[in-house]
């Protein structure tokens, strides 16, 4: 039998975060969450008052600071509720504060509409006036947004039904992360392995094709039971969002989505043609893998298999640590020991539990560390998950060290530039330094498998997304079979001929919990290509294109994100930077295929 996951409890503490950053125990967080409604009364003083410079600095001060402090009751119980989905105190905690945060910002309405009710002239003296200063963007932000934003009546009622239109949200984090129990699987040499949604991608980077397989079926078995609830989740969830659009004037749901940080539908266009126009690359990719593999059919299941047998290494937590750092070391001695600092002061979740949420993200506010969850398995895509999240995570320490707290949030538009980046460090800084062919192609497969999943893989998503909410918008239902044949119709163009279409593939979509979120993973693709580029860059030019780089991390929100990176040296606004990443997509495959025929396939 293979090893079963520990309980949380039987766990070593050494290896899970601290998070007394935020909060030193439940407790604590107890005491702080019965000042909520203290928070909520402050702000709704300011209603009816927000006519004069000296206020409205009075009431964004207030609004600040009121949001760091609901900011760290979410993010801990947010975190807690992480470390065991089954914990019922997490989840009631959880629960708790997003019923408080709802109310918190259903209070907060008043603000934006009643400050654009004023007199158009009075609103661009009282925007200049010195007090405001530190608000500037925002202003203008908030400005930019007029025509989309509704009476205070109007959007009291909008913000009262935020706990409603997340509803379907919630429902499906529930069902993946907690309620849903998969068959266990046998191998090739028929021993029983458990099957979780926190492992099914480990034992799909399995050798033995009899695993992924039985691990595919089972997987998707369980889903399929299920499609009807999650088609109906899914479907509730873009109901909302094409229902807030419309409300707010907005041609569609996806309008409105890319109009909150003020990026254009073209750039979301432009990302879907580009890699159309390159999937050709793909499809030798998918080549490539069938014959490196051996296989008369390639299917699903084949895809995260390691491309040579032999190739499965294993590292430990401290060697993954270590690689790391040497490979984000380009980007500074200081940032180094800032890494350094957080892999050893508590930022890290490490390994997988019973309960645990799947998968890895980065967290944190204004006031605590960051913080990291990973299943960290030995991989070398689990070195490379550790790499990512800490690029998250020294974005959000650079943003919040280098800007006021207004400020501090960067948007989800480049949110992915600095993980992938660290990415493409490690596998660059690793390539350069190994001789076996073997090990290349193993490097050359992550590097490649990363515009797979990112670039192709988040684009075909995208494509879904759009594609889906265009048929609510044109009257159509989101059936469990509307949505299937779609995802499967994306499938077929995405991988090509030689991918085998098992019945299986149509279910994925019901197991994408960013669907829940629209129109957020293009920004996935369209991250990863600008990280292609400046990694790059920084390897190429060294001082300037660092110096560069750190300035666009320690931006933080405090401009459109479009004018970030331009500043760091990437324009989204043409299609050139998505091509050059693809274009990179080719070199790696050639490498890739010129390794190979030295290995003898």
């Amino acid at each position: 039998m293979a090893e079963q996951l520990k309980e949380r409890i039987d766990m070593d503490p050494a290896y899970q975060w601290d998070l007394s950053s935020l909060f030193k125990n439940d407790e604590e967080w107890e005491k702080a969450f019965l000042e909520t409604d203290s928070l909520i009364g402050e702000i709704a003083q300011y209603e009816g008052r927000l006519n004069n410079a000296e206020t409205i600095r009075e009431f964004l001060d207030a609004e600040t600071q009121a949001e760091r402090k609901m900011d760290d009751l979410m993010t801990y119980a947010s975190l807690r509720r992480s470390e065991d989905t089954r914990a019922e105190q997490a989840q009631s905690m959880y629960a708790r504060v997003f019923g408080k945060y709802v109310a918190f910002m259903t209070v907060g309405s008043f603000a934006e509409p009643e400050i654009l009710s004023l007199d158009e002239n009075l609103l661009k003296e009282i925007a200049k006036d010195e007090l405001l200063k530190p608000y500037a963007f925002t202003l203008e932000n908030l400005v930019r947004r007029k025509p989309h934003t509704l009476s205070a009546a109007e959007e009291k009622l909008l913000a009262g039904l935020g706990e409603v239109m997340s509803a379907p949200s919630e429902i499906a984090d529930n069902l993946l992360d907690a309620d849903l129990v998969f068959d266990s699987v046998k191998d090739g040499e028929g021993n029983e392995h458990e099957l979780t949604g926190s492992n099914y991608i480990l034992l799909q980077t399995s050798n033995d094709r009899v695993l992924r397989e039985n691990a595919f079926r089972s997987y998707y078995k369980t889903f399929k039971q299920h499609i009807n609830t999650l088609a109906a989740t899914y479907s509730g969830a873009v109901k909302g969002a094409a229902a807030e659009a419309s409300a707010r004037h907005y041609g569609s749901s996806r309008e409105m989505s890319l109009s909150e940080t003020n990026i254009p539908l073209s750039v979301y266009d432009s990302l879907i043609g580009s890699v159309h126009k390159y999937m050709p690359a793909m499809y030798r990719y998918v080549a490539l893998r069938k014959r490196l593999l051996g296989l008369e059919d390639i299917h699903y299941y084949d895809v995260y298999a390691p491309l040579v047998k032999g190739s499965d290494k294993r590292y430990t937590y401290d060697e993954a640590k270590e690689m790391v750092l040497n490979a984000v070391s380009p980007l500074g001695a200081d940032y180094v020991e800032t890494v350094r600092n957080g892999m050893n002061s508590g930022w890290i979740d490490v390994y997988p539990n019973k309960g645990k949420t799947g998968g890895a993200f980065s967290s944190g506010t204004y006031d605590s560390n960051p913080y990291i969850l990973t299943n960290f398995t030995g991989t070398l895509d689990s070195v490379s998950t550790l790499a990512h999240e800490m690029g998250h995570s020294m974005h959000t320490w650079h943003s919040k060290t280098h800007q006021p707290a207004q400020y501090a949030g960067y948007t989800l538009f480049v949110a992915e530039v600095a993980s992938t980046v660290n990415e493409n460090l490690l596998v660059d800084q690793l390539l350069q330094v190994t001789d076996d062919p073997k090990e290349r192609l193993a490097l050359l497969n992550l590097n490649l498998e990363g515009f797979k999943g990112t670039v192709y893989r988040q684009t075909m998503f995208a494509e879904f997304e759009k594609e889906a909410h265009a048929m609510y918008e044109r009257g159509e239902a989101l059936s469990p079979s509307a949505l299937n044949e779609l995802y499967k119709k994306l499938i077929r163009l995405y991988f090509g001929p030689d991918m085998v279409i098992d019945d299986e593939v149509q279910y994925e979509w019901a197991r994408i919990p960013h669907f829940y979120n629209p129109f957020y993973v293009y920004v996935y693709a369209t991250g990863y290509s600008t990280a292609a580029a400046l990694s790059e860059g920084i390897l190429r030019d060294g001082e300037p294109a660092v110096k560069k780089y750190r300035e666009f991390l320690s931006m933080g929100g405090s401009r459109y994100p479009l004018d970030e990176l331009k500043h760091a040296g990437v324009d989204l606004t043409t299609p050139e930077p998505v091509e050059t990443a693809l274009k990179k997509f080719e070199r790696l495959l050639d490498d890739a295929e010129r390794t190979a025929e030295k290995l003898g396939y």
